[in-house]
């Protein structure tokens, strides 16, 4: 399967929505877009910059991810992502 294959792969699309939907709940981003809509009281902006940048941080996880899985197999990247995230939990478990 081609990473450029036209079918959409709806379960995978899912499970991605799925993800970063639990993921961003309720955390920093939320929290200043929120903020921001209270204190401007312009919401439409807000939504469209935020979805924006949003869209945009998207696109560059997705060229970074694509580029380093030409130099390093799968398997490897996802063990380095998996050290990483303990990493960042145990720095907040001290942190905080």
């Amino acid at each position: 399967m081609s990473s450029y294959e036209t079918n959409m792969d709806w379960k995978l699309t899912l499970s991605t929505f799925t993800a970063i939907f639990l993921a961003e709940m309720g955390d920093k981003t939320q929290l200043a877009i929120f903020s921001l809509t209270s204190t401007t009281r312009r919401p439409l902006p807000v939504f469209v910059g935020g979805a924006a940048a949003l869209i945009t941080v998207t696109a560059l996880g997705v060229l970074f991810g694509e580029a380093v899985l030409k130099i390093l197999p799968a398997a490897i990247l996802n063990k380095i992502a998996a050290i990483m995230f303990i990493g960042i939990g145990i720095w907040i478990w001290f942190k905080g």
